[in-house]
């Protein structure tokens, strides 16, 4: 088991499994003996609003909530909301930064329409400028040629598996068995979009 504090932020737009994930997340470092801490703020996000999930985990852990600057990973479901989280990765300076992963999609939240938020022309080279390893790719077309939309997060899981402090295995098999009782076929779709998650990671390098 590790000693420092992995801190892991979850963004992106209502309905896209972002808590979802957040939960799965944690429930995988409570196996692995971590403490963990996790809190999550939704803002409309039954009408498609933005969604943020903080989940921190190690030997002791105080507080649920990331500062600014702390974040190991930032695992963004939508590019422009992963493009206005990435000031809470780590920075490069002195010793390696955080990793930003993040699906391609695009879409404009509530802010957006109501004229708060103007959407980039391109998040991920906006983050990118920034000196930041990020690793982008469409996880929506992924989960549609696996034929649902509803596993982009475990494609997402499965892009960030390989940047945890415990074996990938472990945080694939946390997903499978959520569905291995009472719906086998799920779990066997859900174990191959954690794998496609995390080749397209590797290739988006």
């Amino acid at each position: 088991m590790i000693n420092q504090t992995i801190n892991i932020l979850v963004v992106g737009i209502g309905g896209q499994g972002v808590m979802t994930a957040s939960e799965i997340l944690s429930e995988a470092a409570i196996q692995q003996g971590y403490d963990v801490k996790k809190t999550e703020v939704a803002g409309m996000s039954q009408r498609g609003g933005v969604v943020s999930s903080h989940v921190r985990f190690g030997s002791r852990v105080l507080s649920p909530e990331i500062a600014p600057g702390e974040a190991d990973i930032l695992v963004g479901f939508e590019a422009a909301e992963a493009m206005r989280w990435c000031h809470y990765l780590r920075s490069n300076q002195g010793k390696k930064g955080g990793v930003a992963m993040v699906n391609r999609l695009r879409l404009e939240p509530p802010i957006v329409s109501l004229g708060l938020f103007d959407y980039p022309d391109d998040p991920v080279a906006a983050i990118r400028a920034q000196g930041i390893e990020i690793h982008a790719f469409d996880a929506g077309a992924i989960a549609r040629e696996l034929g649902d939309l509803r596993l982009v997060n475990t494609i997402m899981l499965g892009a960030i598996s390989d940047n945890l402090p415990f074996p990938a295995e472990t945080l694939k098999e946390g997903i499978v068995t959520r569905f291995r009782a009472k719906k086998p076929a799920l779990a066997e779709l859900n174990a191959k979009a954690f794998d496609m998650g995390k080749a397209a990671a590797k290739m988006a390098g």
